[in-house]
């Protein structure tokens, strides 16, 4: 059996580069939320703000943060951080307490307000940080990592430049009709081509920028959905946060080794195909119940690793899936209908939120002209540095 929670409201700042705080967009997104939720801050019984490592002590403490920005009214709160699947773990707290019986109604919100270029670590010498080291030791800036990572599908699967190139056609024509988008104008795969390589074989479009934004949730048990009048919410049924089982073969940045697998021979199954088929043995679904996924494209690469790793298609196989435009709208499973990261950018606490905030709107038909038709579930789908998993299966 499983146990669902009530998405209640939705909201979110839009993403761009605005120069202001990561708390004014927290703000907004979570009024946003709470409007379209029709419950009142004063009403809820519990705030979770995924973290912020850009926003000095109080990105640290995001949930008091946004609590106290909102005006402090007694709620309990929790802070949570797990790089990009924080707003995975915002959300799986949330839901934990709403089913432990602790709260009616909680908030979930997250921000960020990112640097120019690229991620780094944060300042000082830490030699025993992974990810300090694949900075100061090899050089690895997530850009780099995500070339290799497009090197090693080319090699094993034969993927090409091209392929890369059409999941970029694809994200930007849906974040052209996405009005929290950043960049919200369709590209072609000559442009594509013709942009500047940043990391071979990816070249500028294909790889997702660094972004401010910010998005937010209310969720609440069953019971008070329905006393609140939402006789047919979207309901999320799953969230699956799991690590990596031994032996690890394939490179993951930021850590710099794998596990030797000698004595134990690799692994029957992929870091990231656990996350997804957790979820889907909690929700008591499989991918051929999907009616849409939103996906961590990083880079376009990337997305069509998770194309395999959520069993939309076989091994392989995810180049053919996207050019039959089965992931594309009007396709079998379309695949980042909010535009994905390559419209957005990465604003890190707040994206996995986002992620549920498009699928919230498509369950509900009010996805606009991004709308998939008869949309009854989705899941959703990134990861976090070291480990942290990161699936929400919402159903309608």
């Amino acid at each position: 059996m499983t146990a669902e929670v009530a998405v209640l409201g939705a909201g979110m700042h839009p993403w761009g580069k605005w120069g202001r705080g990561f708390v004014e967009y927290g703000v907004k997104a979570a009024r946003a939320a709470l409007a379209d939720a029709r419950v009142a801050w004063r009403d809820v019984d519990s705030i979770v703000g995924a973290d912020t490592v850009r926003g000095g002590y109080p990105g640290y403490v995001a949930g008091a943060t946004f609590a106290k920005a909102l005006g402090w009214q007694g709620a309990r709160v929790t802070s949570v951080y797990a790089a990009c699947a924080s707003g995975a773990q915002a959300i799986d707290t949330a839901r934990a307490q709403i089913l432990a019986g602790r709260a009616d109604v909680v908030l979930v919100v997250g921000a960020d307000a990112a640097p120019k270029g690229f991620f780094r670590p944060a300042g000082g010498e830490r030699p025993d940080d992974p990810d300090w080291l694949r900075f100061r030791a090899l050089g690895a800036t997530n850009p780099a990592y995500f070339g290799l990572y497009a090197r090693r599908r080319m090699a094993v699967h034969g993927d090409t430049p091209e392929d890369f190139a059409q999941v970029k056609v694809k994200n930007a024509a849906m974040g052209a009709l996405n009005p929290y988008a950043r960049y919200r104008k369709r590209v072609t795969s000559q442009e594509v081509a013709a942009s500047a390589v940043v990391a071979d074989p990816l070249r500028l479009l294909d790889i997702c920028a660094t972004s401010d934004g910010g998005a937010a949730l209310v969720l609440s048990s069953m019971e008070f959905a329905r006393r609140h009048g939402a006789a047919d919410p979207v309901r999320i049924r799953a969230v699956s946060t799991v690590t990596p089982r031994y032996p690890r073969t394939v490179l993951d940045l930021p850590d710099i080794a794998t596990d030797s697998a000698r004595g134990a021979g690799p692994g029957a199954e992929k870091f990231r195909a656990s996350i997804a088929r957790t979820a889907y043995e909690e929700a008591g679904i499989g991918p051929e119940d999907l009616s849409l996924a939103e996906v961590y494209d990083l880079s376009t690469a990337l997305e069509l690793q998770w194309y395999e790793d959520l069993g939309l298609c076989g091994d392989g196989e995810a180049a053919k899936l996207l050019w039959e435009g089965a992931t594309a709208p009007g396709g079998r499973i379309p695949v980042n209908t909010s535009g994905g990261l390559a419209s957005f950018g990465e604003a890190v606490p707040a994206q996995a939120i986002a992620q549920v905030c498009e699928v919230t709107w498509q369950l509900r038909g009010q996805a606009g002209d991004r709308q998939i038709a008869g949309a009854r579930v989705a899941v959703t789908a990134n990861q976090g540095l070291f480990g942290h998993g990161s699936a929400v299966v919402a159903v309608r």
